[in-house]
């Protein structure tokens, strides 16, 4: 795999001898990366495809969910249930153990939301989701309603009691997020803006203190869109040409240059030291130096 090394330190990330493994060459805008540490499987989605797949070792892909109601973002709960940004249709919803699906949030003050992006999940159960409106001009919308009815693009907290609150309310187009491993932080880029955000997470959830943390620059394909923390803090964004890592400090450290416009991508494997890489046209993965954050 490519790389360029831009500061010190990216040397324990990306070395020469690494390899970029295909798991899926036909795939088509896939999303929503995520491993599942109990039954040791990837899992993503095709947006296009309206379908979530799962990938291990030894026994290829298969289909989890068809139609998956043009599921983006997903993640696991501490029980193990897979938690969705419901771009198509939305909503956040969960699908039960049973495989039963249940709607988490739909609506904020009494209206529905734009379009669920990407998802995360706090230790202490508390989700958090973006809401840019880009599924609204899209044809992969799942039903008939593609009518803006908030004039915002809002980040949103559902806590473990289950009520949704506003988190943020003033970015331009909100896309990934990622705590820092410690949880005091969490990260959310800006598609159009082409910046990651940092904030201040405080014990009750809230959010405050918002700055800038690195802007995202080049002239190659690609945008912010998903967005991902090591376990040593550095933090890893889509952009132009593949993915841009910086330190915790903001010090853009090196880019993985991926063949294809990248979309998001994921920890795995039983280090978590495995890159799951989703495309526009294929799922990558890599095995990097320092291990990323562990999902539930």
């Amino acid at each position: 795999m490519e790389f360029e090394k831009l500061a010190p330190g990216f040397e324990r990330i990306a070395c020469g001898d690494m390899r970029l493994d295909v798991i899926d060459p036909d795939a088509r805008v896939t999303e929503g990366p995520v491993w599942n540490r109990r039954t040791g499987e990837f899992f993503w989605v095709s947006i296009t495809g309206s379908t979530i797949y799962k990938w291990s070792p030894g026994a290829g892909r298969s289909i989890v969910m068809h139609p998956s109601h043009k599921a983006d973002g997903m993640t696991f709960d501490r029980q193990g249930r897979l938690v969705v940004a419901g771009w198509g249709w939305r909503r956040v919803w969960r699908r039960e153990l049973d495989g039963s699906i249940n709607t988490l949030c739909s609506h904020f003050d009494g209206v529905k939301f734009n379009s669920p992006n990407d998802i995360v999940i706090r230790s202490d159960g508390s989700i958090y989701f973006t809401d840019p409106p880009g599924a609204l001009a899209s044809v992969e919308m799942y039903g008939d309603d593609v009518q803006r009815y908030m004039d915002y693009c809002g980040v949103y907290r559902i806590s473990p009691d289950g009520e949704t609150t506003l988190a943020v309310k003033d970015l331009t187009y909100p896309n990934g997020l990622a705590f820092s491993p410690d949880e005091s932080l969490l990260y959310i880029n800006d598609t159009r803006d082409f910046v990651v955000n940092v904030f201040d997470v405080a014990p009750d959830g809230t959010l405050g203190n918002r700055r800038v943390f690195c802007e995202i620059t080049g002239t190659d394909e690609g945008i912010p869109d998903g967005l991902k923390v090591d376990s040593e803090g550095n933090v890893y964004c889509t952009g132009p040409g593949g993915i841009h890592v910086f330190s915790a400090k903001g010090t853009m450290l090196g880019r993985l240059k991926v063949p294809a416009h990248v979309n998001n991508m994921g920890w795995g494997g039983d280090d978590w030291r495995s890159l799951f890489i989703t495309s526009d046209t294929a799922v990558f993965r890599v095995r990097l130096g320092i291990p990323g954050t562990p999902t539930w």
